[in-house]
């Protein structure tokens, strides 16, 4: 694996202690992972890296996740970069309202720490697109 790039995933969530699962189970997958706290963040990191997949929590301080995904979407350099919305809110419409804003999935929160790698791997791969 020596000259294999590993993939960037960048974790947008502004809970610490979430922001820090996520970075702990995918960097264990061996991912390259970039955890940031809200969206003006991740806006900002995107000029530095183009990440391989995006996790987007929705409910975030200031700017909320459908907001930054629709600036992401945006910019032709991020067209086909697949986004995650990562929300605690399971309401009907949710998912939908996820989806039309630019995202190509939705995992509900918790996270199941069993079953989320298997999730992003199959995203990556363009199984789950």
């Amino acid at each position: 694996m020596a000259d294999k790039q590993k993939q960037v995933i960048m974790a947008v969530e502004d809970n610490e202690d979430n922001r820090d699962l996520i970075i702990k189970i995918l960097s264990h997958r061996g991912y390259d992972v970039i955890g940031v706290s809200d969206g003006s963040e991740a806006l900002a990191r995107l000029s530095e890296v183009v990440p391989d997949l995006i996790l987007m929590d929705i409910n975030l301080p200031g700017m909320d996740g459908y907001e930054v995904t629709k600036r992401i979407r945006h910019d032709e350099t991020f067209a086909e970069i697949p986004i995650v919305a990562l929300t605690a809110h399971a309401m009907r419409g949710d998912k939908e309202k996820s989806l039309a804003a630019g995202c190509n999935a939705y995992v509900s929160k918790p996270i199941n720490v069993h079953t989320f790698p298997d999730v992003i791997a199959g995203l990556l791969s363009g199984k789950n697109r």
